[in-house]
């Protein structure tokens, strides 16, 4: 009997605080019955879980779409909450039982459903650095039915209800372009109000609002004041409301929290605590009455993606005492967060803690790759019993922990490491038969934790942290295989429209906090078309297609006008192959021609964005942007390509990218082809590649029959290679490929991240290619999809798993001493795969110790040079031959 769960509504379970209009639903299917197809869904609406009564009914809908699926029959009103179920019907006449009840609950959705002020504290009253409390007290004297608290801050907040903190969510409302998005957060505070006396209390952070950012520390980027807005929303039993707000009868005070910056750490003064100031009945007489300021509202909208939470907790694995004589911790593994420690001394005792990455050559201490971030923790006694204390707006990246202050007698239980990153549904992983290659994969995936803190930064512990798109289009696609990360690049896609430029152009990061001269490089702003199409394709999301198109339109006539060949890119700043190993002595630029790059990205772009006018029945679009890429890739082979078919720039990039792209076909392509295994071969399977040419490297190989060359790039060891970081090693991926060197010293101090996710994409091949998941362009979202494994020498096995919009993708091959394989797959219902088994032999060939034909589920069979193709429907395989 098939059943229907995980019910999502806009990706999310249960979420409460939208303000879609048209929210969208989606559902699995679970059943051991193999080709199972939807036939059919029928939807029903209500306000109540248990719908004695229905507000919408779908009635039987005709149709196999279980993902996104639009609710537009009813107009939404805010803060109310609406339950939906599910049944469907299979192709083959199966009628399933009712889902369980979901729910979704709509938010605030209009600048006028906002009556509070925004309040701040006076300024001149403490230091400028300092996180202000403030606070107000309210009564209820009837029973409560719902609570919600609507809140947002200029700069960063955290609320208290009656002593207890409101939510688990961290670093609200998260970092937007502010000028034109701000977030709010909604909270069900329910079970934390109190009949008789209550009170409210927050304490607002500098954040990214009015930080220090960049290298350059630059404060107040958006504003000078930090501020915050809120609204409890109180429904009582007896069907009346109350809504508390902030305004003029909120008070303030100074905090302990004395400096809190994103890059420098926190100092915290426990002799300034406040005892139960965020409770009824606290006397704030002395406290002084909060300024209201007259900011515009017109930018809020309801949180869009997952927030960020406190993940799980590390255990330090050593005490060290350096050479240098210094006290260090030892959390085993390059993370982001903070570190809650407990201290027990006398009042006006100060501790420190300050955070590396690495230890240096000598063992000592290492801070100079942070450049200008202090990173820094300073903690003062109350002095008398243990204290226990964590940052609140501030984070770290970092393994290594300098203590000072402690005294002498530090037990390593004192301290744990606090993991904090977006709170992204965990979809898939990698494991295969080499150890070192395991760890590669898990450093993959700590590089997404580490830089995946509500946007997708470079890099989580220099003066930097900040949303470079060049590195996001070059990762999204691994990203989207570890994490369901559909909402997080959604939200960052809808900056980096609001902070696109009036020509089209680009900005270098997203939010933009660079100069307005630092925008328009090509492959960082190409994220504009690549990273809407990734997410349609990775989760067969036609909306972030509709919504991103003029932007993605716009970066690509943006190109059109800056060309003096309007079918070449040659003008203009870019980055090239940044970091490649063939840079000229003193430059991070590598030997690629810029023009070269940006022509190809110019075709990429332009195909991509030719696909999406289909997509969305913009023919007249879809035609001319197909010819326009024709335009570009015969002007790029006149210009890049000699008469006898040879590239004109001889690097390891420009032939993958020419590859990748498919801007070469026939004599050339072959040309092509082999000039890059060549000179593979020249530097002994050793790539040259920056950031640029990277992502594609071993996919072009694997895409040209050349899967032997890209596992001896895999499996290289010494510098330059993946598993050179693990030799020496790394648990996150680095920024450069001799970020320590082989004598253990530094490549450089003001460019080496020891957490920088860039050259992790290899991870798309080891899933793609090795494991051998990958999506149909034609059916997004894995409603069809390839499973295509690519064993080489090196591995006896590997595995992958995915969990997709319709259910889990497994695929696992192990080569057996006997050198037969065994293959297994798994494919969800409602969806249908494209699998080959390479090598197989059809009278070979095995399902379950069963003939092919005799075996169900097997749609078609299609022996081919290379093996066995197969079309199979949902369910698990095994294969044997």
């Amino acid at each position: 009997m098939a059943l229907v769960n995980k019910l999502r509504c806009e990706y999310k379970e249960n979420p409460i605080g939208i303000d879609i209009q048209h929210p969208r639903i989606s559902w699995q299917i679970q059943s051991d019955t193999r080709s199972w197809l939807q036939s059919a869904y029928h939807i029903q609406i209500s306000r109540d879980p248990s719908f004695p009564s229905l507000l919408w009914d779908s009635a039987k809908v005709h149709t196999d779409q279980s993902i996104h699926v639009e609710l537009t029959a009813l107009v939404w009103q805010p803060g109310e909450r609406y339950y939906y179920r599910v049944k469907v019907w299979s192709d083959q006449g199966e009628e399933t039982d009712w889902s369980d009840a979901a729910f979704w609950e709509m938010g605030l959705l209009d600048v006028q459903d906002w009556q509070a002020a925004w309040i701040s504290a006076p300024t001149g009253l403490w230091g400028v650095e300092s996180c202000p409390l403030l606070r107000r007290s309210f009564q209820i004297s009837k029973p409560v039915k719902t609570a919600r608290i609507y809140a947002t801050s200029l700069g960063l907040y955290e609320m208290l209800l009656n002593g207890r903190r409101v939510g688990d969510y961290y670093f609200t409302p998260g970092w937007t372009s502010y000028k034109h998005r701000l977030q709010y957060q909604t909270y069900d505070v329910t079970e934390l109000l109190l009949t008789g006396d209550n009170a409210l209390g927050a304490v607002l952070g500098n954040g990214w609002y009015k930080g220090k950012l960049t290298g350059k520390h630059r404060p107040n980027v958006y504003g000078e004041r930090s501020a915050f807005l809120m609204q409890l929303h109180i429904e009582y039993e007896n069907g009346t409301k109350d809504v508390i707000m902030t305004d003029s009868d909120w008070k303030t005070a100074e905090s302990p929290i004395l400096m809190s910056e994103l890059y420098d750490g926190e100092t915290y003064d426990a002799r300034l605590e406040k005892t139960d100031w965020s409770m009824a009945g606290y006397d704030d007489a002395e406290w002084m009455v909060v300024d209201t300021l007259p900011h515009a509202k017109d930018a809020l909208l309801a949180q869009e993606n997952e927030p960020v939470r406190k993940i799980e907790e590390i255990t330090p694995i050593a005490l060290l005492m350096t050479p240098s004589g210094e006290t260090v911790i030892d959390l085993g593994q390059n993370m982001v967060g903070w570190v809650r420690f407990t201290v027990q001394g006398h009042s006006g005792q100060e501790v420190t803690l300050q955070h590396a990455e690495v230890l240096d050559q000598d063992g000592n201490f290492y801070t100079d790759n942070l450049r200008m971030a202090k990173q820094t923790i300073r903690y003062v006694l109350k002095g008398g019993e243990p204290e226990t204390y964590e940052p609140r707006f501030t984070f770290q990246g970092f393994r290594y922990v300098k203590l000072n202050g402690f005294g002498a007698e530090i037990q390593l239980a004192q301290f744990t490491g606090i993991v904090l990153h977006s709170d992204m549904e965990r979809t898939g992983d990698f494991q295969c038969s080499d150890p070192r290659v395991n760890q590669l994969q898990h450093n993959i995936l700590w590089g997404q934790k580490g830089n995946f803190l509500d946007v997708p930064t470079d890099c989580p512990q220099r003066d930097e942290r900040l949303g470079w798109t060049g590195d996001a289009q070059m990762f999204i696609r691994t990203s989207a295989h570890l994490m369901n990360v559909a909402p997080f690049f959604s939200k960052w896609l809808h900056d980096l429209e609001a902070d696109q430029l009036a020509s089209g152009g680009v900005p270098f990061v997203i939010p933009h906090v660079l100069s307005e001269n630092s925008h328009s490089s090509a492959a960082w702003g190409d994220a504009a078309v690549i990273c809407p199409w990734e997410i349609y394709q990775l989760y067969g999301d036609k909306r972030i297609l509709e919504q991103q198109y003029e932007s993605m339109k716009a970066w690509v006539e943006y190109i059109h006008r800056q060309s003096e060949n309007t079918f070449l890119w040659n003008t203009g700043f870019h980055f090239g192959d940044w970091l490649g190993l063939d840079s000229k002595p003193g430059s991070y630029i590598g030997a690629t021609d810029r023009d070269f790059i940006a022509t190809a990205f110019y075709a990429h772009s332009v195909s991509l964005l030719a696909k999406t006018a289909k997509v969305l029945q913009k023919d007249q679009d879809a035609e001319s942007y197909t010819q326009l890429h024709t335009q570009i890739r015969d002007a790029f082979q006149q210009e890049f390509v000699t008469p006898g078919g040879r590239l004109s720039v001889p690097t390891q990039t420009a032939h993958v990218l020419a590859l990748m792209f498919e801007l070469v076909d026939g004599n050339a392509k072959e040309r092509a082809v082999h000039k890059l295994v060549e000179l593979l071969e020249e530097s002994e399977f050793h790539l040259t590649t920056g950031f640029v040419g990277t992502p594609y490297l071993n996919l072009v190989l694997s895409q040209t029959g050349h899967t032997d060359a890209a596992y001896k790039l895999l499996f290289q060891t010494d510098y330059p290679s993946w598993l050179y970081q693990i030799t020496k090693g790394a648990t996150t991926i680095w920024e450069h490929w001799d970020g320590i060197k082989e004598d253990g010293s530094f490549w450089s101090t003001d460019m080496n991240s020891f957490n920088h996710y860039a050259y992790g994409a290899v991870g798309e091949w080891l899933y793609r290619c090795v494991a051998g998941i990958h999506v149909d362009e034609d059916a997004p979202g894995y409603k069809h999809f390839h499973i295509k494994p690519l064993p080489g020498e090196g591995l006896t096995w590997a595995e992958a798993s995915l969990e997709s919009m319709y259910g889990l993708i497994h695929s696992a091959w192990r080569r057996l001493e006997d050198q037969s394989m065994d293959i297994r797959v798994s494919i969800p219902p409602n969806t249908k795969a494209s699998v080959h088994l390479p090598n197989a032999k059809e009278t070979m060939l095995r399902e379950n110790g069963m003939a092919l034909e005799q075996t169900e589920g097997i749609q078609a069979i299609n022996p081919t040079d290379l093996g066995v193709s197969l079309t199979l429907g949902s369910g698990t395989y095994r294969f044997t031959y």
